[in-house]
């Protein structure tokens, strides 16, 4: 059984579309395939998530004020997403209102949530 919470699972989903979208349009893949580069950035990208600290409570990770990404893995990450957000809307409409959706929330300090925990635990 998972312990993931169904908001990284979505945003997880989100990336996954996100990187099809992009190596399907700049590296002429099919279907569920993906280049070399394209699957390593996508592991990357899940692991990361599987490491974000504030889990349920993230807002979009482009708006987060703590950036877990390497420098190089987050231009590839704004890349991808410059080229699949538009395209996202034709494609997996629910995810993109989600992902537009999160991307408003505010973003969280790590004393900001590390604060509201000890609160909710005590």
């Amino acid at each position: 059984m998972s312990t993931e919470h169904p908001r990284i699972a979505r945003e997880k989903k989100t990336i996954d579309v996100m990187v099809h979208i992009y190596c399907h349009g700049h590296h002429g893949t099919k279907g569920d395939e993906l280049c070399s580069e394209c699957t390593e950035f996508l592991s990357y990208a899940f692991m990361r998530l599987d490491k974000c600290p504030f889990q349920e409570e993230k807002s979009a990770c482009g708006k987060c004020l703590v950036h877990c990404y390497q420098p190089q893995m987050r231009e590839k990450a704004k890349e991808i997403m410059r080229y699949s957000g538009p395209r996202m809307l034709l494609v997996s409409p629910g995810l993109a209102l989600h992902h537009l959706f999160d991307g408003r929330k505010k973003p969280q300090t790590l004393k900001e949530f590390k604060e509201k925990k000890a609160k909710e635990s005590a």
